[in-house]
């Protein structure tokens, strides 16, 4: 039975290092993962990507928070499949199609779940750097849960609500995946 996977990733460098939009001059330092068909976390250091791409190739929805833009350009190097035919939900992209703006998983978290990050992803590399892979494993997993725990109340009550920069009331933003996601396991 093919799998849903939330994934984030975390790089041992940033853009300032390799220039902007440069995904192929990103490295990868650990992924994490959340499985429903196991209900487990799982995190896949830079020499377990391997592992990590038998998984992907049995997964049927892929879920994460930027990750059309971020996490599965930078990990299409590693793989000879394209990352990109496997049906997925980004978070950010569908929040942006609904309301026009784009929002931090922190700000939305916290909007929704009551509670935030344990970190910002700028100091990843810095964590890698310095050897601190429990520490880098724990922020990167947290943002597993937390995009997970997001996507499974859009999921149960279908919407989240957005805060607004510049008043205090949130845009409720409505999801629907149903239809969608079956189109996309048939095809």
């Amino acid at each position: 039975m093919k799998d849903t996977i939330v994934i984030d990733i975390e790089t041992k460098n940033t853009f300032a290092d390799v220039g902007r939009d440069n995904f192929a001059g990103l490295q990868i330092s650990l992924v994490g993962t959340y499985s429903y068909n196991k209900n487990e976390y799982i995190a896949y250091d830079e020499h377990e990507l391997d592992a990590l791409g038998e998984v992907l190739k049995n997964t049927d929805l892929l879920i994460g928070f930027s990750i059309t833009r971020f996490d599965l350009p930078v990990m299409a190097k590693h793989y000879n499949f394209d990352l990109f035919t496997i049906p997925r939900i980004d978070l950010l992209d569908e929040i942006e199609l609904m309301i026009g703006k784009r929002i931090s998983l922190d700000l939305l978290a916290k909007q929704n779940l009551g509670y935030g990050k344990n970190g910002e992803g700028s100091e990843a590399p810095n964590l890698y750097e310095e050897g601190r892979m429990e520490e880098l494993k724990k922020y990167c997993l947290n943002d597993v849960k937390v995009t997970k725990e997001l996507y499974d109340l859009a999921k149960k009550q279908g919407h989240l609500m957005v805060p607004q920069r510049n008043s205090p009331q949130p845009i409720r933003a409505e999801f629907d995946w149903t239809e969608r996601l079956l189109y996309q396991r048939l095809f």
